[in-house]
């Protein structure tokens, strides 16, 4: 008889008894019927645009951006004549629904989540936003739809003058800022095609401003929802980091499978200060009708580091190729990205770094896994400039695969206009080992067991830099996509 005595069993929360029942897998999947207080009509005309501004209130300056961006949108053709680039010919934004406001009493979205209508606060709750923002984190934002419904920051933060609020919050309440930041020289609407249509649709989105010296000692994180079959998201997330301060930025993204295509086109500007530290990290687990058109960029000072840890499950087809431009003596960048694709995928990411001054570093870290057919492609640019004396970079990718019929690209560009520098490129691609799964095997495993080991041990690099929580359920992602469970 034990002389121990017995502790009772922890009564679980609501949240908690939701995960132990529930697989990663219905989380993701479910749909609610959509309960919109506006909805714009398909397509994008001017008249859209102006009817979107007013709606929302906005002053006259941004609209004029829009209808600016609007015009570079028209005349910039698709992307067309990259080798091995995703077919976007069923992206027709004639089609998209680009605006549903959700039901919500308060715009801007409220702080406390028991204000949320049932069926937007059971699509968070399913989703574990409010457990994660109780537990790890100094802020969350959720958008679902074009617009955030849910905006809090723990007050120790806004008292050291953090802020963290939606976008269409930041255009109302701290214009200076806006539009001195918003996609004027990080981002700007001529960039691409795509980065034109944001600038012309843009809802929702975050706006983070840490000030000089403040360290946000925990994560803030923003989860983007896209519900309704047809529309396009187009959130805008703009970080702005002050001298010697430092960040943690996680970004999370879902959406349910329709039989239509949907659209994500957003965009993120991060100007990171001298010596300050800005991490953002994102997991997006995209159905695959979506077409996932981003594009992130960060401006570094000197000293400052920026890094980049990415995971991309989902999607039909996704192009996206973080860039960091390094601007100061010293400044760094770190890019961590995995990829995955199944049956009918085509998942092209990569990484973009331009060395702009002396003693500048670099490092790209690029995983991708293949099956079934899939096609994953990691398409890198570097850039050093005349001057960029004693810069470094290192690129690394390694791409797994696990049958004759998927495929797996590497298309790096490197240019070098500076003698004195150090720069490495290592790409392999090879197969799941035969003996590899054999040896664990032996050991008692089993054979999808084994490849599931080997695939953790091969991303291992990205869970490592994420929050406990996120890492667990990037891997949950991984092996659901080994089993072909999620659509």
């Amino acid at each position: 008889m034990s002389t121990k005595e017995e502790l009772p069993e922890k009564e679980l929360t609501a949240d908690e008894e939701h995960f132990r029942s529930a697989d990663a897998q219905s989380r993701f999947d479910f749909k609610k019927e959509q309960k919109a207080a506006f909805q714009a009509e398909k397509g994008l005309t001017e008249e859209t645009i102006r009817v979107i501004s007013a709606d929302k209130g906005e002053p006259e300056w941004m609209l004029k951006r829009r209808l600016r961006a609007l015009r570079m949108f028209d005349a910039m053709p698709m992307p067309s004549g990259w080798p091995g680039q995703p077919d976007l010919s069923e992206v027709d934004v004639n089609e998209i629904v680009p605006y549903i406001r959700p039901d919500v009493e308060t715009r801007g979205g409220v702080r406390d989540w028991n204000e949320l209508p049932e069926e937007i606060r059971d699509t968070f709750d399913k989703l574990g936003i409010p457990e994660a923002e109780r537990n790890a984190l100094s802020g969350v934002g959720a958008q679902y739809e074009s617009e955030i419904v849910y905006q809090n920051m723990q007050e120790q933060w806004e008292e050291q003058g953090v802020i963290f609020c939606n976008m269409d919050e930041a255009v109302q309440e701290h214009p200076d800022i806006v539009k001195e930041y918003f996609m004027t020289k990080c981002v700007p609407p001529s960039d691409n095609k795509f980065a034109a249509l944001h600038g012309a649709i843009w809802s929702g989105g975050s706006f983070v401003y840490v000030p000089e010296g403040i360290t946000v000692e925990m994560p803030v994180q923003a989860y983007f929802r896209m519900n309704s079959e047809g529309m396009g998201q187009f959130e805008h997330t703009l970080i702005v980091a002050e001298k010697g301060s430092e960040v943690h930025y996680i970004e999370g993204c879902s959406a349910p499978k329709y039989g239509v295509f949907n659209l994500h086109s957003g965009a993120v500007e991060v100007f990171v200060g001298e010596d300050a530290h800005v991490q953002y990290s994102t997991v997006q687990n995209w159905s695959k009708n979506t077409y996932n058109l981003n594009t992130k960029r960060a401006i570094v000072e000197k000293g400052g580091r920026m890094e980049w840890i990415s995971g991309s499950m989902g999607s039909k087809s996704t192009m996206l190729y973080p860039a960091t431009i390094l601007n100061g003596r010293g400044a760094s960048d770190n890019h961590i990205t995995i990829a995955f694709a199944t049956a009918d995928q085509n998942i092209d990411t990569g990484a973009k770094v331009y060395h702009n001054a002396p003693e500048t570093k670099s490092t790209i870290v690029s995983k991708s896994i293949s099956k079934d057919g899939g096609r994953t492609n990691y398409r890198g640019l570097v850039r050093i400039a005349h001057g960029a004396k004693d810069a470094a970079c290192s690129v690394e990718c390694d791409a797994l695969m696990f049958d004759n019929e998927s495929q797996s690209d590497t298309m790096p560009h490197i240019e070098i206009h500076e003698s004195d520098v150090d720069v490495a490129h290592e790409a392999t691609v090879g197969k799941i080992g035969d003996e590899d799964v054999f040896y664990l095997q032996s050991r008692g495993l089993g054979d999808d067991d084994a490849k599931q080991l080997i695939v953790s041990g091969f991303i291992e690099p990205i869970t490592n830099e994420l929050p406990i929580e996120y890492a667990v359920e990037l891997n949950r992602l991984v092996e659901l996509e080994m089993e072909g469970s999620l659509g």
